[in-house]
């Protein structure tokens, strides 16, 4: 019994290894190849107006954006089991304009056409870094943008696990809170605010 259930608990690993390879598809010039499915995945988060010291992508405009936070299904299954993203994650950020009108609205915000997408990937064979980012339209391959930009570094500060912001996700922060994932430097920065510095 016990080496049957190993056997599965393998051959479940590989399945989601394998799919998660599948998820990362380059174009020969190195653009990612945004997963057609991806609105059926996880969803994290929304936000609007979430920014941090530069405009979003596709923010050339004074309307505000709404955005939705995707996550492939297998790993956000191991990161519930563990509070730690495995290799193939990918973090899908789609970003909306918001109307203020609509055919019944008298009040608030809601989503329309997409002006921009963020892909962060961790793909560790592919990048030296482990994670990548990458810009899209929503219409094309989404574009490599290289290590040296801002969001690499601004990631590397504030993340709260692994360089993703996880802060922005309550149920997974709960996660990484409850197995202790959380960087420290999150932990300090977080506690920086809470005590008004």
């Amino acid at each position: 019994m016990h080496r049957r259930l190993s056997a599965l608990c393998v051959a479940l690993v590989m399945a989601q290894m394998c799919a998660a390879a599948d998820l990362l598809q380059y174009t020969a010039d190195d653009r990612l190849v945004v997963p057609e499915d991806y609105r059926s995945w996880i969803f994290l988060t929304s936000s609007l107006d979430l920014n941090y010291d530069q405009a979003v992508p596709g923010a050339a405009t004074s309307r505000s954006l709404l955005d939705n936070v995707f996550v492939n299904p297998g790993a956000y299954a191991q990161f519930v089991r563990t509070g730690r993203w495995p290799d193939g994650t990918v973090l899908v950020k789609e970003n909306r304009l918001a109307a203020s009108a609509g055919t019944i609205s008298r009040s608030g915000k809601f989503q329309t056409q997409i002006v921009s997408m963020e892909l962060h990937v961790k793909d560790e064979k592919r990048f030296p870094g482990k994670w990548a980012f990458f810009v899209t339209d929503g219409k094309k391959p989404a574009r490599y943008i290289a290590p040296g930009a801002d969001c690499y570094s601004c990631h590397a500060e504030h993340g709260a696990v692994d360089t993703t912001f996880v802060q922005f996700y309550p149920t997974l922060l709960q996660i990484a809170s409850g197995k202790g994932t959380l960087e420290s430097s999150y932990l300090q920065e977080r506690a920086s605010l809470a005590a008004g510095h």
